[in-house]
């Protein structure tokens, strides 16, 4: 199994899970500031020429929450992620794409205007509307993780490497400041020791 990977990107998803699940991989690592992720041989398994992509024999994947979704079902002994067809399992698929349909686009829009872009073509205007879509959607988070340590209760699944890993991020810009319960809950993914191995 080979995971496509660059540090502090979307592929510290799938690699953060690969260390939940503790099953050997081989690491590749792709220096996007060489342009490496665009050359042909990256290509063949990254159409998009970007990051994550996962080759596990014949099965080649890309998009992060996918290779999440494909990983927590390969190593059910992991139990990263409810049985089919349970309640839990249909909440679980929600906070898979609430993660990168709802919550990703304002932290992005945020993290552009103020860190990525050059600043001439910052928008101040986009950098507000960033952040009133996100107060509401880490107040649907905050009700969530309210009383409970992870997205489905007691037990940790890939759901709580989607949000986990895109509330990291926003914390790292400032995004989580006054909001108690989004930085204890990122406290608590952070300190796992498998958070802390996809980060090196």
């Amino acid at each position: 199994m080979k995971l496509y990977h660059a540090p502090r990107s979307r592929s510290v998803r799938p690699r953060w899970l690969l260390e939940e699940i503790g099953t050997p991989y081989e690491l590749v690592t792709v220096d996007l500031t060489k342009g490496e992720q665009k050359t042909p041989a990256h290509l063949a398994v990254h159409p998009h020429g970007a990051v994550p992509a996962l080759v596990d024999g014949d099965v080649q994947l890309f998009e992060s929450a996918a290779i999440c979704a494909y990983l927590a079902d390969k190593f059910p002994d992991a139990r990263l992620a409810p049985p089919v067809g349970t309640p839990a399992r249909g909440l679980y698929y929600q906070w898979l794409v609430y993660a990168i349909a709802t919550l990703e686009p304002p932290v992005l829009q945020v993290f552009l205007n103020t860190i990525r872009l050059p600043e001439a073509e910052r928008s101040a205007a986009a950098v507000e509307q960033g952040r009133t879509r996100f107060a509401e959607v880490a107040a649907v988070l905050e009700r969530a993780l309210a009383s409970k340590p992870f997205l489905l209760g007691d037990r940790f699944t890939a759901a709580d490497v989607m949000i986990g890993s895109t509330l990291a991020w926003a914390q790292a810009f400032g995004l989580l400041e006054g909001r108690q319960v989004l930085q204890d809950y990122v406290g608590r993914l952070s300190a796992r020791p498998a958070f802390q191995r996809a980060q090196q």
